[in-house]
């Protein structure tokens, strides 16, 4: 099998393996193709020094292309552009994910050999998983921050808040009202299955609304146990998400993330819902 050959249990296509699928529109999201100023950039990236890239063994030259792709970000960070690298440190680089399933889809690239390894193994060793973990912690509070830039002036939960960051509503306390928990409209997981070999953390919110979300696998592999939370890790030795395929997870019905409601097979009559239910949850 080629490298850009599907596996039954890939999440994605194999033009999103290679890098060839066709990308999202300059307004859909912070992923876009094209560099551009907003708040969570500057918010994200305070201009880190470089951090070296981690140790390659010159004998064997990697590629990056394809299942390999993600490798390229953690080798050299400071080639791409703010809207694609976040930030970077010494243990890891967080990126926009190129191909989003929401309209807030981040990824936490660790910088260790151990990240060659699959996850299940790699999170076995205790001081390499708390590392991972609390920098997945980090950049959830700024996906978090970001929805909220982006969807507070909508939410109700929100409305004082903005009334005094407005100047339309007068505030005691130097801090501000802490409004809408938005850290809880963000997953966090690794996928029981992955499609790359570089391990990832997705840091996404909760939406499924984007234009890169194009099929039911898509869908299903946030929205069920194909999707592990960090904090799940290690997996006991009889855990069902070491065995993706065998648990079906992938073919599942699909059903509303908000709702519950079951659409079954029918994906283009869940996104015209997940459209709807969009609307109504900026709104909470």
């Amino acid at each position: 099998m080629s490298t850009t050959d599907l596996d039954p249990e890939d999440a994605i296509t194999k033009e999103e393996i290679s890098g060839t699928a066709p990308a999202p529109s300059e307004n859909a999201g912070v992923g876009n193709s094209k560099p551009q100023r907003n708040a969570f950039t500057e918010l994200m990236a305070p201009k880190p020094k470089a951090a070296a890239p981690p140790k390659q063994d010159s004998s064997k030259p990697r590629s990056f292309r394809d299942r390999d792709g993600l490798g390229a970000y953690t080798a050299n960070p400071t080639n791409y552009p703010s809207n694609r690298v976040i930030y970077h440190n010494d243990d890891f680089v967080a990126i926009n994910d190129l191909y989003p399933k929401s309209t807030v889809h981040t990824l936490l690239l660790p910088r260790s050999d151990r990240s060659r390894l699959h996850p299940v193994e790699a999170l076995e060793d205790p001081q390499f998983l708390a590392s991972v973990q609390a920098e997945t912690l980090k950049l959830k509070k700024l996906v978090a921050k970001e929805l909220q830039r982006r969807y507070g002036k909508f939410s109700e939960a929100d409305k004082q808040r903005e009334a005094v960051l407005n100047g339309e509503a007068e505030w005691d306390s130097p801090e501000l009202p802490n409004g809408r928990d938005w850290e809880a409209e963000v997953l966090v997981g690794i996928h029981a299955h992955p499609s790359m070999n570089d391990l990832h953390v997705h840091v996404l919110s909760r939406d499924m609304i984007s234009e890169c979300m194009r099929h039911r696998k898509h869908f299903n592999s946030f929205n069920s146990p194909f999707l592990v939370d960090v904090a799940d890790f290690p997996l006991a030795k009889h855990d069902p998400r070491r065995h993706p395929g065998r648990e079906g997870y992938l073919d599942r019905d699909l059903l509303c993330w908000r709702c519950g409601e079951n659409f079954g097979n029918r994906f283009k009559r869940l996104k015209e819902h997940l459209d709807i239910e969009f609307e109504a949850w900026k709104k909470q």
